[in-house]
């Protein structure tokens, strides 16, 4: 459906602005998708983005530090997320030897075993936005450029 169907306006000032809303609102959409798809998993997008993380740095630790820094959600309260997933048994976390004042964080058995059980989902979740691969990869592109 087109922006303008979606929120009921006709008129826009400029191509730029309707891009702008049209971005906006479809992440917006694309986030509730995450949403209706994690829920089952007990876990949010922040929290699946963090084991994500972790998985790559598997089996080393990563510092809380540097997974707010890698984050898809730079405002994300790292430390009651990581809390959330302490208490799932998906994460573990422990003083840094070298420095009491971080945390290292790995990811648990469990963790891996959920992100393993997401994979079979994985195309489900991507194919929500009913692009191919040539207009996904175009998507994406164009969304880097904006970025600068």
């Amino acid at each position: 459906m087109k922006i303008e169907e979606e929120i009921k306006q006709q008129k826009f000032s400029s191509a730029h602005q309707k891009a702008v809303i049209n971005l906006l609102y479809t992440a917006s959409w694309l986030q509730s998708k995450q949403q209706d798809f994690f829920k089952p998993y007990g876990i949010t997008a922040q929290q699946f983005n963090i084991l994500r993380i972790l998985k790559g740095q598997h089996p080393k630790s990563i510092s809380a530090t540097e997974i707010k820094l890698r984050m898809l959600d730079k405002n994300s309260d790292v430390s009651r997320l990581l809390d959330r997933l302490l208490a799932k048994n998906l994460i573990s976390k422990k003083t840094c030897p070298n420095d009491k004042r971080a945390t290292d964080v790995n990811i648990t058995e469990p963790g891996l075993e959920l992100l393993r059980a997401l994979e079979n989902f994985q195309n489900e979740l991507d194919g929500v936005l009913r692009l191919g691969q040539a207009d996904a990869a175009q998507l994406s592109e164009l969304l880097d450029k904006c970025r600068g």
